[in-house]
């Protein structure tokens, strides 16, 4: 019986390591994910989403949204998001001196990209990642089903509280007088034209 060999761990000074070439680079519990620059119509979607969220983080005041901002949770969960809100209070908190957050924002945004990969990562690694470091509420937008997965904390995990589509309204507890037709979302996405 061969020994069971041990994996390499990956840490975030490896990443300064990576040359800048176009493509993602994230770390989930110590294993190197490697994807690349997303699509025109996910970075649509991205787009919209950010730009919905910082329009009412404006009028509010109660936070700030940011496209791919890099988190570093721990020196082997080290990863970027499509979209993010922090409060005020948090941001604060959360930033190092790299502009970086170091710690969970209250909700995190994840645009599928094709490819079952993708799929299983923001679906199982990254809801697991999200959950144990505390983010709030995590929405996962599905261009190609035209849907949002709502999770939400309970307890100590995030658990899907609904699923909505372009027809829905999308609202959170965590941002007071927030609401988004999907439809301003999804419009011109594949799931539209089908």
């Amino acid at each position: 019986m061969a020994p069971a060999v041990d994996r390499v761990r990956w840490t975030t000074t490896d990443l300064a390591l990576f040359p800048e070439e176009g493509k993602r680079y994230e770390i989930i519990d110590g294993v190197l994910i490697v994807t690349r620059a997303p699509s025109w119509s996910h970075q649509r979607i991205t787009g919209r989403v950010f730009s919905v969220l910082d329009r009412w983080s404006q009028a509010s005041g109660l936070g700030e949204a940011a496209i791919n901002p890099g988190i570093v949770f721990t020196d082997e969960d080290n990863v970027i998001p499509d979209v993010v809100w922090v409060s005020r209070d948090r941001l604060a908190l959360l930033m190092d001196e790299a502009e970086h957050l170091t710690g969970a924002p209250e909700l995190v945004v994840e645009v599928l990209s094709p490819g079952l990969r993708n799929v299983e990562r923001d679906r199982q690694l990254k809801l697991k990642l999200y959950s144990q470091e505390g983010v709030q509420e995590y929405w996962i937008l599905d261009p190609a089903l035209g849907q949002v997965q709502v999770y939400r904390r309970d307890q100590v995990l995030l658990r899907l509280t609904s699923t909505l589509y372009p027809k829905d309204t999308l609202t959170s507890p965590l941002l007071p007088g927030f609401t988004c037709v999907l439809e301003q979302i999804f419009s011109g996405s594949r799931s539209q034209s089908l």
